[in-house]
């Protein structure tokens, strides 16, 4: 396998990623879920051969690193999420040399790999967990994991009232009549990080994707590795309204911060500048950012601005508080509209505000794709860094009308808890007009494409001018020339009228129109890039409803 510090003949994109310092603090961040991106062999599900024929195309894109969904050995009882062997590609994904092939191309492009790791629990046919349940009560395989006896006469009640994020109890019963948990599918128990041989293991799997040369991990669950002593009676109905809103007993404990100085100390033991990024639901971004000081973490996902409507009062606040709470540790903002736990965004502003992240209506559907196209903008101009979901440069909306017999989401199944409704933002990208499944691959896809998906594919928006794609390039594009873009710590906000966001930085000038009327601004110098139409006359711009501008001063 491929020692990334150590490759005998780097290309000269390879040597630029190896050099290029403090990348993460303004990078572009891809994520690519592997089932649904590109199928190489014709089975319907797409493969780490399929994304490795689809790098040129993310080159082109202009981002600088690619983030992959879980391509683990997996029995996919919630799409590679429990993972049964994290040494391991899964066979529907390929093997260990695809893996290796796709990260020496990857940097052969001058593309970072930053791949998932799942440490908050495994999938219930690890060989630990299966050993555990096995061996019985007293077994020492159970202690890394969290198995109790039962409340109640005779142990049949859960040992306390936590709540699965997929809904029903976060508790299951063993033939033998303890009690495992799992904050999420039953086919997911939770490791005990109390247990030594769980944070060993995990430091062998972190050095064994390093030395395979990933360029950094993406956190899954990073909030929930710790739960508080005793695991507590939580006390209240409806849990699932508390995540992101309070501490938990399971979730955002101070325990957490521990594990990830251990984990730094790895990471920087290996040349190339490798990263961390947590997925970390908190309550507030100040919270968030204790996952970034300086000695653990470099980046933690903002779904505090992910879940914000698109509205110009809100989108400040939460602007504010995430640069003013990243700027104490040093850390950069991240900034994401979209990704393969919610609703799209180009279907979340197609609907009224304050529906949340999981919308099950298509909603207007024109009027969505103009508000995309001007987030998308305003995302890129502000500091920090930025991630990009699969498909939003198409302008790709859910797919909200499945077929219930097609679905695959295990929240849809457990009849509560998360609306289930997932699957919408998975269906497999369109890459050409016409073909089996619109170019994703020979062989059908897993979950079915909608009638027209065609007319937004690759092929049918490349080249043309106002396309979205086109949009997203000229945007990577304008993003890397421009000196004031990318890294920083604040903006300096302009005076705009109601309903707008006017903000410089440096010599760049950027104007987003969240209301929805049109709106005259001034000129502020060279315009550079607009998600819409735009007029200039005697020196003052008229930006559309729901469209954002960029412009420089610079001569």
């Amino acid at each position: 396998m491929s020692q990334y510090s150590t490759d005998p003949a780097p290309t000269s994109a390879v040597a630029t990623v190896a050099r290029r310092r403090d990348w993460w603090r303004d990078a572009v961040i891809y994520q690519v879920y592997p089932r649904s991106f590109a199928d190489s062999n014709g089975d319907g599900m797409g493969d780490l051969e399929g994304v490795r024929s689809r790098l040129p195309y993310l080159r082109d894109l202009g981002v600088d690193a690619v983030w992959l969904s879980p391509f683990y050995a997996s029995p996919q009882a919630d799409a590679g999420y429990d993972v049964a062997d994290y040494r391991a590609v899964d066979p529907m994904f390929g093997s260990l040399l695809d893996a290796d092939a796709l990260i020496r191309d990857a940097h052969g492009h001058g593309l970072r790999i930053i791949v998932d790791l799942v440490p908050n629990h495994s999938s219930d046919q690890h060989e630990w967990f299966k050993r555990a349940v096995a061996e019985g009560p007293g077994s020492p395989l159970r202690d890394r994991y969290h198995f109790r006896p039962g409340k109640g006469k005779h142990g049949e009640l859960p040992p306390s009232d936590w709540e699965s994020i997929f809904g029903g109890p976060a508790w299951t019963r063993v033939p033998d009549g303890e009690w495992y948990l799992h904050l999420f599918a039953p086919e997911q128990p939770d490791f005990n990080w109390e247990h030594p041989a769980v944070g060993d293991e995990f430091r062998s799997i972190l050095r064994f994707w390093l030395d395979m040369g990933v360029d950094g991990f993406r956190i899954d669950v990073a909030h929930g590795l710790v739960k508080a002593e005793g695991l507590p009676d939580l006390g209240a109905h409806d849990q699932l309204k508390l995540l992101g809103n309070d501490v938990m007993p399971f979730f955002d404990q101070d325990g957490v911060h521990e594990i990830y100085r251990q984990w730094r100390r790895i990471l920087d033991e290996y040349a190339g500048e490798r990263i961390f990024v947590a997925e970390a639901w908190t309550p507030t971004v100040e919270r968030t950012a204790n996952y970034v000081r300086p000695d653990e973490l470099h980046q933690a996902f903002n779904f505090q601005y992910l879940g914000t409507d698109w509205d110009a009062k809100e989108l400040r606040t939460v602007i504010d508080r995430t640069l003013d709470a990243m700027r104490p540790v040093g850390a950069p903002a991240t900034w994401v509209l979209s990704n393969h736990d919610v609703t799209r965004h180009a279907t979340r502003f197609a609907n009224p505000p304050g529906l949340g992240t999981q919308i099950r209506e298509a909603g207007d559907r024109e009027l969505g794709l103009r508000r995309a196209r001007a987030a998308t903008l305003l995302m890129l101009a502000l500091p920090g860094s930025a991630y990009i979901y699969q498909g939003e440069e198409l302008g790709l909306p859910d797919v909200v009308d499945l077929p219930d017999e097609v679905r695959q989401d295990p929240a849809y199944f457990r009849g509560a808890g998360q609306d289930g409704f997932r699957d919408g933002c998975r269906v497999p990208i369109p890459w050409t007009r016409t073909g089996s499944s619109y170019g994703f691959g020979s062989g059908g896809s897993w979950l079915p494409q909608p009638e027209g998906w065609g007319e937004l594919s690759v092929q049918a928006q490349e080249g043309v001018a106002g396309s979205t794609l086109e949009l997203y390039r000229a945007a990577l594009a304008v993003r890397r020339t421009q000196p004031d873009l990318g890294a920083g710590e604040a903006v300096e906000w302009l005076k705009a009228p109601e309903g707008v966001l006017a903000f410089r930085r440096g010599e760049f000038v950027c104007v987003a129109n969240t209301g929805g009327e049109s709106v005259t601004t001034p000129g502020y110098g060279r315009l550079l890039l607009a998600s819409g139409e735009v007029s200039e006359a005697d020196g003052e711009v008229k930006v559309p409803a729901d469209t954002t501008v960029w412009w420089t001063t610079a001569s």
